[in-house]
C-alpha cells in the first residue's frame, strides 16, 4: 500500500465512530454510495466490482464500508468521499413526504434552507432541513420544532408563515414555511462582490421599521419574544415588503420554565442584542426586540452597527457600558425624529424605553409623515425639564442673596447731600467756636 493509500485510510479511520463507518455512511448504503460515485464519474464499474470483491473476501464483511475502499485504493480521495456523504444526504431529504427539493437556498450554522415544491397545492416553498449531525442534539431538534409552533401562531403579512413540520423516515427534521422572493437587508449591506454595501435612505427605512414595528408588535401581543431582530432575519422583496424570518430563539414571555433553563446564559446577536440579553436575565420582554429593532434602525440609516469590536464579547461589552454615538452625526441629513426614536429604542434601561411596541409604531409612522415623535420627544422634553430643574435649584442654593443698588436711587443720592452739607456747617462752627474762646 501507498504512503498516499496508507494516510487515506488513516485520515478516513480517524472519523470512525462506533456505530458508523468513517464518513457516517452505513454499510447497508454501499449500493447509493456505488450509484453515486459512478454518476458523478470518480469510478468506473469495474473498480466498484473491484473493492466490492475485497469485502466479501475480508474477514469481517461488516469492517470496511465501500467508501473505506474506494479511498483505499485510490480511486476516490477524501474529499471526495465526503462530497458523496452529501450527495446522499441531499437525496434523502429530497424524500420529504408530499414535497420536492428544487434547489438550495442557503445554509446556516444550524440548518440547510432549500427551495421545494408543495405537492398537494402545487406551490412554491421553502424548506429548512436540519443535518443529521445535530439531529443527535435533542437541544437542537427542540429548538428546531419549537421554531415552527411559535411560527404557526402568527398569522400576518410581515411574518414568515409556518406551514407544516415533521421528519422523515431516515430521521431528517424538517420545517416547511413561505417562500419568500427576496434579499435580507444584511445581503444588502454586505460590502461588494457579495452585496450592495448600501444604506438606506431615511424614508426606505422608516417605511422598512414600520413594517417590522408591525410584524413585532403582532407577536408582542400574542405573548411572543423573537430575541433576534437583526439585518439577516429581514428579508425584503422586489415589492418593497418586508418580512420577519426566523423564529428559531422566539420564546414565550410566560415560558418561566424556559427563562431559568436559559438564565445567566446570552442568547442573540452581538451586533444588535440588548444589554439584558447579554446579562442573561430572566424577565426578558418585549423591550428587547424594541432594542434590538432599534439598534437595526440605526445600522440601516448610519451604514454600521451601533457597536463594533474585536470580538463579540467587545461588542457587547460595548451594548452594556458605552455610551451610543448619535445616529444623526454618522448621517447629518437624518431627521432629529430619527435620531430621537432610536435614542430612545436603545436606552441601556429599558425602563427608559418605549413602553408599547405599538409606541414606537406610533412615532415611526409620525416622522416618515413629517411630523415629531410624540413619545420619543415626550421623554426628551421630560429629561430637559427634569435637567434644567436640578440646575435652578442649585443657583438658588449656592448663590449669594442680590444686593440693592443704593447709589442709582436719587433720593438716597439727595439725603446723602444733605448730610454732606450739614455736616459741613457743624464743623465749621465748631472751628470758630474753639478759635474765638
Amino acid at each position: 500500500m501507498s504512503a498516499y493509500q496508507k494516510q487515506g485510510r488513516w485520515r478516513i479511520e480517524s472519523m470512525s465512530s462506533s456505530d458508523s463507518n468513517a464518513l457516517g455512511i452505513s454499510q447497508n448504503l454501499d449500493t447509493e454510495v456505488g450509484k453515486v460515485v459512478i454518476d458523478m464519474g470518480l469510478a468506473t464499474k469495474t473498480e466498484i466490482e473491484f473493492c466490492r470483491e475485497q469485502q466479501k473476501q475480508a474477514s469481517d464483511p461488516n469492517q470496511r464500508s465501500l467508501a473505506d475502499l474506494l479511498v483505499e485504493h485510490s480511486f476516490i480521495t477524501v474529499n471526495q468521499a465526503k462530497r458523496i456523504r452529501g450527495t446522499l444526504e441531499e437525496r434523502r431529504q429530497s424524500q420529504i413526504p408530499g414535497y420536492t427539493l428544487l434547489g438550495k437556498l442557503g445554509k446556516g450554522a444550524m440548518a440547510t434552507v432549500y427551495k421545494g415544491k408543495q405537492l398537494s397545492l402545487d406551490r412554491i416553498v421553502a424548506i429548512k432541513v436540519l443535518p443529521k449531525k445535530m439531529s443527535d442534539n435533542q437541544e437542537f431538534v427542540d429548538r428546531f420544532y419549537k421554531e415552527g409552533k411559535a411560527a404557526a401562531r402568527l398569522g400576518h403579512n410581515n411574518i414568515v408563515q409556518a406551514i407544516d413540520v415533521g421528519s422523515t423516515v431516515d430521521g431528517f427534521h424538517y420545517f416547511v414555511m413561505e417562500y419568500v422572493e427576496g434579499k435580507t437587508l444584511y445581503d444588502f449591506m454586505q460590502p461588494p462582490p457579495i452585496g450592495e454595501g448600501r444604506s438606506f435612505s431615511e424614508e426606505e427605512a422608516l417605511d422598512i421599521m414600520i413594517q417590522m414595528a408591525e410584524a413585532l408588535a403582532h407577536a408582542h401581543e400574542r405573548g411572543l419574544i423573537h430575541r433576534d431582530v437583526k439585518p439577516k432575519n429581514i428579508i425584503l422583496t422586489s415589492d418593497g415588503i418586508a418580512k420577519l424570518t426566523d423564529l428559531g430563539l422566539a420564546r414565550d414571555v410566560d415560558d418561566k420554565r424556559a427563562a431559568e433553563t436559559e438564565a445567566g446564559k446570552a442568547y442573540g446577536t452581538p451586533y444588535y442584542i440588548s444589554p439584558e440579553q447579554i446579562r442573561g436575565e430572566v424577565d426578558i420582554d418585549f423591550r428587547a426586540d424594541i432594542y434590538s429593532l432599534g439598534a437595526t434602525f440605526y445600522h440601516m440609516v448610519t451604514g454600521r452597527p451601533p457597536f463594533d469590536g474585536e470580538t463579540p464579547t467587545a461588542v457587547m461589552h460595548k451594548h452594556l457600558k458605552q455610551q451610543l454615538v448619535p445616529p444623526d452625526h454618522l448621517n447629518t441629513a437624518l431627521s432629529a425624529g430619527v435620531g430621537e426614536i432610536i435614542e430612545f429604542a436603545m436606552a441601556k434601561n429599558r425602563d427608559d424605553r418605549y413602553h408599547q411596541t405599538t409606541d414606537m409604531l406610533d412615532d415611526l409612522k409620525l416622522v416618515r409623515d413629517g411630523n415629531a415623535p410624540d413619545h420619543a420627544r415626550q421623554q426628551v422634553d421630560l429629561d430637559s425639564l427634569e435637567k434644567l430643574e436640578k440646575h435652578a435649584n442649585t443657583v438658588d442654593i449656592d448663590a449669594a442673596p442680590p444686593q440693592p443698588d443704593l447709589f442709582g436711587n436719587p433720593l438716597v443720592v439727595a439725603l446723602l447731600a444733605v448730610c454732606g452739607v450739614s455736616l459741613l456747617v457743624n464743623i465749621l462752627l465748631l472751628v470758630r467756636w474753639l478759635t474765638s474762646g
